[in-house]
């Protein structure tokens, strides 16, 4: 064996594991296309007309850098948000500006508190740094409030993550419930309040903006509802001297300058935004109805997907959605325990979701032994 250079200790200890397999290498190692992509849990019906045109536009000009200081995005987050533009950072979706924070508040050994089940990026981010993972289950399919405030008291943590409205369950909390858990929290725990499905949900289940809070950073993306998943960019609002931290480790020319644009106008068109929560919410409720008509549980969703309780064990689940799969069905699922007996399904295009329900019964039918 040749000789090579070392690993830090810290990387050389990680499993070679990714939190997702997308659905393109599924798509290479099965040799064909998927029919129905309502896995991922983004938005086909994808961005305005107006960012479209605009984005096409601007396409000579991307031989120019970014902006490093993203400085029309923040103008724009910040006047959505009614904050101040030293109130907000930009960055390469949420996945990039939670591998920020796991940088800035978890050293070594860390207790890191998030809920058993939840968003598996997170995870991977506090792994990197060599945080420690502590989980609490669910309850309710909903993340334990309670739970992760023990949790948190308990350990000592320096940072606790929770999503609201939630990914994988679709669930949420009422915006007291969360402030509540808020006031609750020790001072030197920072949470991460995971908003990436907030212009879905019900706009009592999102608590005011206060930005005095030196330890909340709320998290929003263009990934879900503005239709924007391909180019990686999100924002924070936080507290002005939390801002001013991220500004000393994030990757100043990391979103793109068509990014940055296309953020900028995503939030001024808040018609688009309003058809196509009315959208989602029509595709939740077919979604539920094909579960339904199929003897299946649909739970009650605030965001862009149904997670769907096939009554039996994550092994039944499990075979639910690999033969969804050999349909060419491309679905997901959670994975810890309690949680997954279920499968989740992204809201599609009308013909996407008649291919699921055309298809529905053939999967349930082979695992039922029907």
């Amino acid at each position: 064996m040749p000789l090579r250079p070392a690993l830090s200790p810290l990387i050389a200890a990680l499993p070679s594991t990714v939190p997702f397999v997308g659905p393109e290498a599924q798509e290479r190692e099965r040799g064909r296309a998927f029919r129905a992509r309502i896995g991922a849990n983004e938005s086909s019906f994808g961005p305005s007309p107006r960012v479209i045109a605009r984005m096409e536009s601007v396409a000579r000009d991307q031989w120019m850098y970014c902006d490093p200081d993203n400085y029309d995005l923040k103008v724009a987050a910040a006047a959505q948000h009614n904050v101040a533009v030293e109130n907000v950072v930009v960055g390469e979706g949420i996945d990039g500006l939670l591998s920020l924070v796991a940088r800035m508040y978890v050293a070594p050994s860390d207790a890191v508190v998030t809920s058993l089940g939840a968003y598996p990026t997170f995870n991977f981010h506090i792994a990197g740094v060599g945080g420690r993972l502590v989980t609490v289950p669910y309850e309710n399919d909903r993340e334990s409030l309670d739970g992760l405030l023990a949790a948190v008291v308990r350990e000592k943590a320096p940072l606790v993550y929770l999503s609201n409205p939630d990914n994988p369950m679709g669930s949420w909390w009422e915006a007291d419930e969360v402030t509540g858990f808020i006031q609750a929290l020790p001072e030197t725990t920072m949470l991460v309040l995971d908003e990436a499905y907030g212009e879905l949900g019900p706009a009592s289940a999102l608590p005011p903006i206060d930005i005095s809070r030196p330890n909340v950073i709320r998290m929003r993306t263009f990934s879900k509802a503005y239709g924007l998943a391909g180019i990686r960019c999100g924002y924070a609002l936080a507290e002005t001297q939390v801002i001013s931290d991220f500004e000393k480790i994030r990757n100043h020319y990391g979103v793109s300058r068509m990014a940055q644009i296309a953020g900028v106008e995503a939030l001024a068109d808040q018609a688009y935004l309003e058809t196509v929560v009315a959208r989602v919410a029509a595709g939740r409720r077919r979604i539920a109805d094909i579960a339904e008509q199929n003897g299946l549980k649909p739970l009650t969703s605030a965001t862009n997907f149904v997670t769907i309780d096939c009554g039996h064990d994550g092994a039944f689940a499990l075979k639910v959605l690999q033969g969804l799969l050999s349909r060419d069905v491309f679905i997901r699922k959670p994975m810890a325990p309690g949680l997954d007996r279920c499968i989740r399904v992204s809201v599609g295009l009308d013909h996407e979701l008649d291919i699921f329900a055309e298809e529905l019964p053939g999967a349930l039918a082979a695992v039922r032994g029907n």
